[in-house]
């Protein structure tokens, strides 16, 4: 009996102990398997990402020349106006009080001007009997210099009154525009879209004209003014295509073009940005002003080409991190994909196009739709490792 046992524990031992070596012998082999994605066949668009505000084409702010205290208000928000239509009046009573007076002065001053006439006439006419006696011998000639005197003196008065008379027309004139600036026109025909006064509230127009009313010309062509990083705005190009959501429609997409594209740099931060303009048709008014809109400008199309994931120009069987990224430009560039064949990883360099984000056009290289490209290699123990971070930094 003793001896049976003994056999039995032998045996088992055995039995773990080539279990054991079978174990290790495995783990240490690691076989590799690979994670793959296939090559495709198809269009691919390039495009180029921001975001911008949504405006009307023609905005005018209206605003008030002189201070006073609203009076009326003839326009509300939302209300359709045309062009040199009364919004909003000021109390003119001190207006017209400084027009009546201007023109009080110009009377006065009228008066003294024909008076300095008169005295310029009596001159005249007695130099004229002084230089008579003086030629007769009758009168010094002391007296024909005080008539020439008084003569020269006269006309001097004339034109002054004459010049006191312009400047007083000059002082009319202007206060009877600002007894006109008290009406407030309407200078284009369109939409209220901002109303910033009320009736009783003063305006000081003395250093800023303030604005009363914000004025849309028309709601049906909207723009969108998109702020484009300084490393995409060289794709940018007038007339490009343009799609954009807005909060209010999510699922709506709207459709636009690049109309132009602004030289003056935008610095936030030490960010360099350029205002693209993108015009838009808004037939249906559903478009607002201000509302924040999110662009996609397509800077390049191509229809049937060989395109491969992204996922597989960051493999790299020789690094377990750091591997390039694709391009994101629509320069070609080269780079080295791994392609699965019989169980191995073989190395296929490639020549790269068009990069929309998640798949990369191939311009030249030895790959065909439906060719296997390794994207992430699996141990067999459940690590990976691709152009991520290594297996054994897994959090």
């Amino acid at each position: 009996m003793k001896f049976f046992k003994n056999k039995w524990v032998l045996i088992a031992g055995l039995l773990i102990v080539v279990s054991l070596g079978i174990f290790f012998f495995r783990g240490g082999k690691s076989a590799t398997q690979y994670k793959t994605k296939k090559v495709e066949q198809g269009g691919i668009t390039a495009v180029v990402s921001a975001t911008g505000k949504v405006n009307a084409v023609v905005t005018v702010q209206v605003g008030s020349q002189v201070s006073g205290t609203i009076q009326r208000l003839f326009a509300d928000f939302n209300s359709r106006v045309k062009k040199g239509q009364i919004v909003a009046q000021i109390d003119p009573a001190l207006f017209v009080a400084q027009v009546e007076q201007a023109r009080a002065k110009l009377a006065n001053d009228e008066a003294n001007q024909e008076k300095a006439r008169v005295v310029v006439t009596d001159a005249k006419r007695n130099l004229g009997r002084m230089e008579e006696l003086l030629s007769k011998n009758l009168v010094a000639q002391s007296d024909e210099d005080s008539a020439q005197t008084a003569y020269d003196s006269a006309l001097a008065g004339l034109k002054a009154a004459e010049a006191q008379v312009l400047q007083d027309q000059a002082s009319l004139k202007l206060a009877e525009t600002n007894l006109r600036y008290t009406t407030i026109q309407s200078p284009v025909d369109g939409i209220v879209i901002s109303r910033n006064v009320d009736v009783g509230q003063t305006v000081a127009a003395s250093l800023q004209a303030p604005t009363l009313f914000t004025i849309a010309q028309d709601l049906t062509e909207m723009q969108v003014d998109t702020s484009v990083d300084e490393a995409d705005i060289g794709k940018v190009r007038l007339g490009q295509e343009a799609e954009f959501t807005v909060d209010a429609y999510p699922t709506s997409p709207f459709h636009g073009t690049v109309y132009d594209i602004y030289n003056q740099p935008l610095v936030v931060q030490n960010v360099v940005t350029y205002d693209a303009i993108i015009r838009v048709k808004n037939p249906d008014l559903k478009l607002k002003p201000g509302m924040t809109a999110n662009i996609t400008v397509k800077v390049g199309h191509q229809d049937n080409v060989i395109k491969i994931p992204n996922a597989a120009l960051r493999y790299s069987p020789d690094k377990t991190s750091g591997a390039a990224n694709p391009p994101k430009s629509e320069k070609a560039d080269t780079a080295k994909v791994w392609v699965l064949k019989n169980g191995n990883a073989v190395p296929v360099p490639v020549t790269l196009g068009l990069n929309d984000g998640s798949y990369t056009e191939v311009v030249s290289g030895a790959l065909n739709p439906g060719d296997e490209l390794i994207v992430e290699k699996i141990q067999k123990n459940g690590s990976s490792q691709s152009g991520g971070r290594p297996p054994f930094m897994r959090f």
